[in-house]
């Protein structure tokens, strides 16, 4: 009667739904086909877009393609696509790129662990 009614694949997929719902969560599952931008020329471009990914144990790794010239590639830990020093989601004008480094100049470096958060306004500023 399943074959007859074009069912008989429910079985291997409910097998495969039961073992999916207990596997851990994927990590950085929009990377492959997203686009960045390099704040500083990457071997002489900016635009990128992920072309593949790898998982190595805990590891995740990109290929990147140079959106004007393919034969520029390279991979990376993706965990470095996540550093707005070095990149920014998407594809970036400039103008764009520039006003992020400034933002990102002006707001100095991160705290260190153990470290106290600073205020973002400037202590000359600040009314206490």
């Amino acid at each position: 009667m399943l074959a007859a009614a074009g069912l008989n694949n429910i079985a291997p997929c409910l097998t495969i739904c039961k073992v999916t719902s207990v596997m851990a969560k994927q990590k950085f599952p929009h990377l492959l086909g997203s686009k960045w931008t390099a704040q500083q020329k990457t071997m002489g471009w900016r635009h990128f877009q992920v072309v593949n990914r790898k998982n190595q144990g805990k590891w995740v790794f990109a290929e990147l393609v140079a959106a004007c010239d393919p034969s520029v590639r390279f991979w990376l830990n993706a965990k470095v696509l996540k550093n707005r020093g070095l990149w920014a989601a998407g594809w970036q004008t400039l103008h764009e790129i520039r006003e992020l480094a400034t933002d990102f100049a002006e707001e100095g470096p991160l705290p260190s662990a153990g470290e106290p958060a600073r205020s973002a306004t400037p202590a000359r500023e600040r009314s206490y």
